[in-house]
């Protein structure tokens, strides 16, 4: 295939040429007059920039700057005559002596293209030397001083009539300092005298109130603070006599027993402190007494607990969490309700009749007072039903306390013989069913004991003793309690579906 020779010029043909099509015409649309006297060149202006002035010219292709207004330049203009006017420098810009020619402007130069040539004022010589002013203010004659009477009043005043008026002065400055004073006094100010008026109808504590209560009790109860080592609880006391016994929870002083190094103190509301010693306990109902050497203490009344009605208002007095002298107040919830808890420390279980109450009771509550509202002494308080199973979740309104008259009864064998001995059937029993009141069943029973002379076995439910329905293995414990030992006491039990009735002399335990 032939290829075309690059060396040869082109041939076009004359008939293409015709063909090619001619350039269209420039199409200028027009211009928005409001946009070309924005952007448009001023009138005048020929090219892209104007010619910009010579330094030192007024002409120019340029627009002239308008005239200054005529105060302006009245104010800051040469005056009239004058060919230039120049500012005069400091003396320290002089020039040397020999200088014959005046040095020209700064500005005169055609570098400087920033000067404005309208300027009315040039940078140019000296000023005066100061001591050409000194002597042409030295030969300057000078005036008479003014006297402070025409600083003050433009004229001559007479001495008695300044003194005068010196006076006046005086005397009405004093009079506005006492009118000011005796206003300040008289009227409202930020600053006085508080005057509070006093309701002493607020303060009345009839005979029976709670304060009038807590007022009586709070001297008898101590709280009793238990140390062994570093390890130590806080619990409370109510003073029985003025020998210095003290009534407290065995579970409180526990610790103490167990451990004759631990210390035990009595603390006063007074706040006098007393080293106390145990004189005897009793874990199976959790009482236990305590002796402090304190000259005449107060002492707390006592009252009956067989007396008491659900609904009666006591007042419990204590120190829960070891805050001292707390009083709470409540209603007798229900009355003989047997409770039961476990021993300290491997001791046997707790089991006693209590007065269980609304007043709030909490940890360190332990071994206070449950009054009544005369302020005797109606139970000590023990054990509370709360949320967990420590016991460390705070009253939940369901307290219980020992009955005053079981107190009183094991106080006074404590004192008298160290110890307690408790009516006893021979027997371990449990309940038929929780959360019922079918009755105790018995698991076992102590040979030649009491129930076996009697011909109690095992299996048989046992629902009243004596005069009190036995409902739980806690209530059979109670009831027989209740009475003396050696007492004879008809027992009522089911065996095989079969009610019996069995006399039962009653041992110790």
């Amino acid at each position: 295939m032939n290829q075309p020779n690059s060396d040869q010029p082109d041939q076009e043909d004359p008939a293409a040429r015709e063909r090619r099509l001619g350039p269209r015409p420039i199409e200028r649309p027009a211009v928005d007059p409001a946009l070309a006297a924005t952007f448009g060149r001023p009138r005048g202006v020929a090219g892209a920039f104007d010619r910009l002035p010579a330094p030192g010219t007024r002409s120019g292709n340029g627009v002239a700057a308008p005239p200054p207004p005529e105060s302006l330049a009245e104010a800051f203009g040469r005056p009239p005559g004058a060919e230039d006017v120049v500012l005069q420098r400091p003396q320290d810009d002089i020039a040397p002596a020999e200088t014959t020619e005046p040095e020209a402007p700064l500005w005169a130069e055609p570098t400087d293209p920033w000067r404005d040539p309208g300027a009315g004022a040039v940078l140019g010589g000296p000023a005066v030397p100061a001591e050409e002013r000194d002597d042409d203010s030295a030969g300057r004659p000078r005036g008479p001083l003014l006297s402070l009477p025409e600083v003050l009043f433009g004229r001559r005043v007479k001495p008695t009539a300044l003194a005068l008026l010196g006076v006046v002065a005086l005397l009405v400055g004093a009079a506005g300092g006492l009118v000011g004073w005796a206003i300040a006094g008289a009227g409202d100010s930020l600053t006085g005298e508080l005057n509070i008026a006093e309701a002493t109808a607020a303060k009345e504590r009839p005979a029976g109130s709670v304060a009038d209560v807590a007022g009586r009790v709070a001297p008898a109860v101590v709280s009793v603070e238990v140390k062994a080592g570093q390890s130590g609880g806080v619990g409370s006391g109510v003073v029985l006599d003025r020998q210095g016994y003290v009534v407290t929870n065995h579970h409180v002083v526990s610790q103490a027993v167990k451990d004759p190094e631990t210390e035990i103190t009595a603390v006063f509301t007074d706040g006098t402190r007393s080293q106390a010693r145990v004189v005897g306990t009793d874990p199976k109902t959790d009482l236990a007494v305590l002796k402090v050497n304190v000259a005449n203490p107060v002492v707390i009344q006592v009252s009956k607990s067989a007396d008491l009605a659900p609904g009666d208002t006591v007042i419990a007095v204590g120190s829960p969490f070891g805050l001292e002298n707390t009083v709470t107040q409540g209603i007798v919830s229900a009355l003989h309700r047997p409770v039961t808890a476990p021993g300290e420390n491997g001791d046997p279980p707790v089991t006693y009749d209590a007065i269980q109450t609304d007043a709030a009771i909490n940890p360190g509550n332990s071994g206070g007072a449950l009054v009544d509202a005369t302020g005797a002494l109606v139970g000590i308080n023990s054990l509370i039903r709360t949320v967990g199973g420590d016991g460390e979740g705070g009253s939940i309104g369901l307290g219980f306390a020992i009955p005053v008259d079981q107190v009183v009864r094991i106080s006074e064998s404590l004192i008298r013989d160290g110890h307690v001995k408790h009516a006893d059937l021979g027997v371990n029993a449990a309940s038929v069913a929780a959360n019922t009141s079918e009755g105790a069943q018995i698991q076992n029973v102590v040979a030649g004991g009491p129930a076996d002379r009697a011909g109690i076995a095992e299996g048989d439910v046992v629902t009243r003793v004596g005069d009190r329905a036995v409902r739980n293995a806690a209530e059979l414990v109670v009831a027989v309690r209740e009475h003396e030992i050696g007492d004879v006491v008809p027992v009522r039990i089911v065996r095989q579906g079969t009610p019996l009735t069995v006399d039962v002399t009653l041992g110790s335990d």
